[in-house]
Parts: structure tokens; sequence; C-alpha cells
């Protein structure tokens, strides 16, 4: 591994104590509702936060007891902290003159990076006359520009509205790809980490609760934050075969286990029926209308009952059903759309 960490960080009213290991050429997200300790993650191995426990080992050598400004480290922050007096390749080439570079070798740097992240022609631009996206990449190249091991990004896209946040996102994988170090990318945004990382850890309550490859994690949640991230209705049971037991609900999954297990399902393949419906459906349920949101092109129905479920139908099937919040509703899913897993 080229990056090894075990962070321990101590607060008052809250302790993060994860794992990180990331390989040469690796983009690992770090991914978590507010508050679950991403940024404070971030800042640890950048050095801008102490740790109260735990190492920093980047290609075998220790680096939590070095400065934040002796780490061979490039960061990109949330809102890219440019300087705003300097243009773009005095920006960029500000970390190599900061290790001693000369200025004309430093320039040079500046101007193969801006011309790699497609920015040559804005070379002389101060940053108030830039584009967020330009912004971006901007700070992208200074943060490769010293010539990182490990590479930090914090929420890199957060600042950028929707249209510009597509290009940038696509732009901003193909330069990561080309990056031969340990890259960590913190973000609360699952498309972001779906599409810029080779692998996930979830963090909640300064704690990893799940990790894996981005479809692995997709496909098999395991906790309600993730759950709801990727779209999945998501409960715990107790599986024997093909039936799991979800308090006093019995699902039939399309797997045969046995014990503790996950079972999800998307609210897509939640069917809503005004009275029960004829055959019987295997996993059949009443339940009453909680809420009704727009969600997309459909419409999210919020159930409660015997188990709580979120279902997406479309406007049509809304008018043709007459729903409304309080109604009491029968729900089913398919035994085929149903998965179960070991918990």
């Amino acid at each position: 591994m080229t990056l090894d960490a075990h962070l321990v960080v101590t607060r008052p009213a809250f302790t993060l104590d994860i794992a990180i290991s990331v390989r040469a050429g690796e983009v690992v997200a770090l991914l978590g509702p507010n508050g679950a300790g991403k940024t404070t993650a971030l800042r640890a191995l950048a050095g801008l936060t102490r740790l109260s426990g735990g190492h920093i080992t980047l290609r075998g050598r220790p680096l939590h007891t070095l400065p934040a400004e002796s780490r061979p480290i490039g960061m990109v922050f949330q809102d890219y902290l440019l300087f705003p007096h300097l243009s773009a390749l005095d920006n960029v080439a500000f970390g190599p003159r900061c290790q001693g570079v000369p200025k004309a070798e430093a320039r040079r740097v500046a101007a193969e990076l801006l011309e790699r992240v497609g920015l040559a022609d804005r070379a002389a631009a101060r940053p108030r006359q830039l584009s967020g996206g330009q912004a971006q990449r901007v700070a992208l190249a200074r943060a490769l520009a010293v010539r990182p091991e490990l590479l930090l990004l914090d929420e890199p896209l957060a600042a950028l509205d929707a249209h510009t946040r597509l290009e940038i996102r696509s732009g901003l994988r193909r330069h990561l790809a080309d990056f031969d170090g340990a890259t960590v990318l913190v973000t609360h945004d699952p498309l972001d980490a779906m599409v810029l990382a080779d692998r996930l850890i979830v963090i909640e309550n300064g704690a990893v609760v799940q990790q894996g490859a981005p479809a692995e994690v997709a496909r098999r949640p395991r906790t309600d934050y993730v759950a709801r991230l990727v779209g999945l209705n998501l409960y715990r049971g107790t599986a024997d075969g093909h039936q799991v037991k979800v308090g006093e609900v019995p699902l039939h999954a399309s797997e045969q286990l046995t014990g503790p297990v996950f079972v999800a399902f998307p609210p897509g393949a939640v069917a809503l029926y005004r009275s029960r419906p004829d055959g019987s459906p295997r996993n059949l349920w009443q339940a009453r209308i909680d809420g009704i949101e727009r969600h997309g092109d459909n419409v999210r129905v919020h159930l409660d009952g015997p188990i709580a479920v979120f279902a997406d139908i479309t406007p049509a099937a809304v008018a043709d059903l007459d729903l409304s919040p309080g109604q009491r509703i029968w729900a089913s899913v398919k035994a085929t759309e149903t998965h179960a897993y070991p918990a």
C-alpha cells in the first residue's frame, strides 16, 4: 500500500477512529453524512489536525511526525483557496517555488500543468476572472505541481453548478487516472464517489461502517444511510431459506440463506393497490401513506406500517389510485426484485 493510516482524533463530543489504505494509482472516496468525520480525516492526513493516536505511513515512511509543510501531499480545498492577487500560472507555480525550484522552472512546470487541464489560454487570468470550473482545474494543477505522493480532494465539485459539475467530473476522472500516487477524495455526493473512486470507505459517527468497490457497496448496502444514498429500501431480518422475517412481515427473496441477513429492494419495485390484489403475491402487506413527494420524473410515496417503505410510481398512477396522505393501501414487491445477503 502507498498509504497506510490509522487515524484517531479525539474531541470532547466526538471520536474519529478509522483505518485507510490506498494503493498507488488508486482513488479512494470517503463518503458519509455531515459530521461523520470525513473532513477531520482529510485534515489529519494533511497534517492540519493533530492525531490523538494511530499512525500515517506513506510509501513505508512515517508521515504523522512531520509538519504539514514537510509532507509530500497536494490538496484541493472545497473553495479552492487560490491566491486572488496571482495569475493562474503563478498560483500553480507557487508550490514548486516554495520547494526551492527556480522561478523559470516553476513557471514551466505550471504552464505544462495548465495545458494538461485545458487552461493554457487562461494562464494570465486572475482567480476572479475564472469560472468555477476553471478555478477548480487551476486548484488541481496547483496541487499536482508539487509532485505529491498523496493527493487529497475535499469536496472538489461542491462549489459548481449542476451543468459545470457534469463536465468537470468527467475531466477530473481523466486527470486522476493519470496520477500515479494515492488519492483520497472526501464527498457527500454518491454520484461523485461512484464516478471518481475505485473504492469507497463509508464513515458514520467517526467509524467505518462499510467499504468496497462502488458497485458492491451500491448493490449490498449495510446501513440506512448507504441504502438511502443508492436508492434502496433496506431492512435487517432473519432468513430461513428464501423467506426473510422482517419484524412481523415475511418477505420472500431471490437468495436462499439462513440466519441474520439484510434484505433490500428498490422503491421502483414496489407496487401499490387500493384493495387487496388478486393472486395473493408473496410479498404483500397493508400500509398507511405517510407522505407523497415529487422525486425526479416519478412520485415517491412514503409508506408507514409493519415496515416503512419508499415506493416510486408515476404521476399517472398517483392519479389513477387517487392517493392521499393518511390513506390505507396495499403494497407488494416481487420476490425476484427482493435480494438478501448476510448481515
